[in-house]
């Protein structure tokens, strides 16, 4: 009876498992799976600043640092970089609302909705995406690439990003060299980005 019952608990877990999973915001309106922050091991936001959505600007960055391809790499790349951002820098987070890896994996930072620290003047109405790396003389891999296109395409199916929205390279609108030369050409071939930089009001 015993081991009836212990076959019985391990179900209904696992069928609890199915149910989280299937509720998982990450994979509604076909959205690629987010690792979220809690799962990379980076700590709450000191301060929460929701913003509006959808917002209208997407800010392409990189993190120069190095690059990851598997989950642990990452995962430790980013709690250092939180710790520098939080302690050194004085952020509320993490400065990106997402960061990617050479895994192919998303990972969370401020997300959708809290307004992040990564670009002066368009924190409120724009989201930052660092990809995990140095980019000056070679793309990030495919399965980043690919990665970052269906995040945005998750953006604008999930009504957090503006149909309309205007993709930038850092460089553009801030006195940097991100995202790197090589990936900087690479976005200007992806669709929504602009050549004409818009003052953010």
């Amino acid at each position: 009876m015993w081991k009836f019952s212990i076959v019985l608990v391990g179900l209904i877990l696992s069928f609890s498992q199915i149910l989280i999973e299937a509720s998982d915001d990450s994979n509604s309106n076909n959205c690629p799976r987010i690792k979220l922050k809690r799962q990379w091991g980076g700590k709450p936001s000191t301060i929460i600043n929701y913003r509006p959505v959808p917002v209208k600007y997407v800010i392409i960055h990189h993190t120069v640092t190095k690059e990851c391809f598997k989950f642990l790499e990452c995962a430790e790349i980013l709690q250092n970089m939180q710790h520098h951002h939080m302690s050194v820098s004085d952020f509320d987070d993490i400065a990106y609302n997402f960061l990617i890896g050479n895994d192919g994996v998303i990972y969370e930072g401020t997300g959708w909705y809290v307004r992040g620290a990564h670009t002066y003047g368009y924190n409120q109405n724009g989201i930052g995406i660092g990809f995990i790396g140095n980019f000056m003389e070679k793309l990030p891999n495919r399965k980043a690439l690919k990665a970052a296109k269906e995040l945005l395409a998750c953006g604008v199916a999930k009504g957090a990003l503006d149909p309309h929205y205007e993709l930038l390279g850092a460089t553009q609108v801030s006195s940097t060299k991100s995202p790197g030369l090589t990936l900087y050409n690479e976005i200007q071939e992806w669709d929504h980005w602009s050549a004409h930089a818009g003052k953010n009001k």
